[in-house]
């Protein structure tokens, strides 16, 4: 059976930038085991399959795969999956995505597009990777790390904040020493940056997840989302609003730009959203043989 699909370079106006993404706009019929295999067929960070909403009052269902698992959420599959429903017909410009963590709302507005995280599930915890440990995994010197901690929506990760943007580019993931020290941990993705946490902050990041399968991402919406939540989260400011600009995937020639908000209200968070642009640069059809169903006991 043919499927068609759309390739989209997501949080980048323009193409060969940003985080690349396959979308299937219509996987009626596909299950998941066919869903995983194109994902590593792809092997982008993740593809996403559009199905019909389980509730009517939403747009559709978005199952997102790395190419190792399913992701109950993730920014940048959002996006692009929302830029190619846009461009599917005149006057598509609001969705709300059935996703593994709930409804997501998306918007398009002009080349911008957000997803709105209303009520998000933010979570934390208070272990924390020792600076050492950290240090050794990113084959940096102990002094590089300037704080760390434990935060996530849909997805957990581990903020490493680094004392310089040049630090950033030295980071080389050690592999032995992650296996052995954070692989278990209570996330082991590395999202290391460094900038200004100022009112309206401005990072460069860079995100490495092996537990996913993904050697290095060059644009990670759930990450942003994670941060500019975990930034308000540990403001002293129990109003206000949070913004936050990340540039990442320059290390990888994938320049990605995404922006996060974040609204809190007497010490709790009311929303957060992402967004970027997102480029449309290729289409075509995947002939897939029928799944064979599930053997019985």
């Amino acid at each position: 059976m043919g499927y068609a699909f759309a390739l989209v370079d997501v949080f980048s106006d323009r193409p060969f930038g940003g985080n690349q993404l396959a979308v299937f706009p219509d996987a009626s019929g596909m299950g998941a085991q066919t869903m995983q295999r194109l994902a590593r067929e792809f092997n982008f960070s993740e593809t996403t399959f559009v199905l019909p909403p389980r509730d009517p009052a939403h747009s559709c269902r978005v199952r997102i795969f790395t190419p190792v698992q399913e992701l109950p959420f993730a920014g940048h599959p959002t996006i692009g999956t929302a830029a190619v429903l846009a461009g599917s017909g005149p006057g598509r410009r609001a969705f709300t995505f059935e996703q593994g963590i709930g409804p997501v709302p998306v918007n398009v507005d002009g080349e911008t597009i957000r997803l709105h995280l209303p009520a998000p599930p933010y979570e934390s915890t208070d272990e924390t990777p020792s600076a050492t440990t950290l240090a050794a995994a990113l084959d940096l010197p102990g002094d590089a790390i300037v704080d760390s901690w434990y935060a996530g929506i849909g997805l957990r990760y581990c903020f490493i904040r680094l004392a310089s943007p040049d630090l950033v580019d030295q980071a080389r993931l050690d592999r032995s020493a992650w296996q052995s020290s954070i692989a278990g941990g209570w996330s082991p993705h590395l999202y290391l940056f460094a900038g200004d946490l100022g009112d309206a902050a401005r990072v460069y990041a860079r995100l490495f997840a092996p537990g996913m399968g993904v050697d290095e991402d060059p644009a990670t919406g759930s990450a942003a989302a994670s941060l500019v939540a975990s930034l308000a989260h540990r403001s002293p400011r129990r109003h206000g609003t949070h913004r936050l600009t990340i540039t990442q995937g320059v290390a990888m020639g994938r320049p990605s730009t995404l922006h996060g908000t974040a609204h809190r209200e007497n010490g709790e968070l009311t929303e957060v959203i992402v967004g970027g642009c997102a480029v449309v640069v290729g289409s075509g059809t995947m002939d897939i043989p029928a799944e064979a169903p599930p053997s019985a006991g």
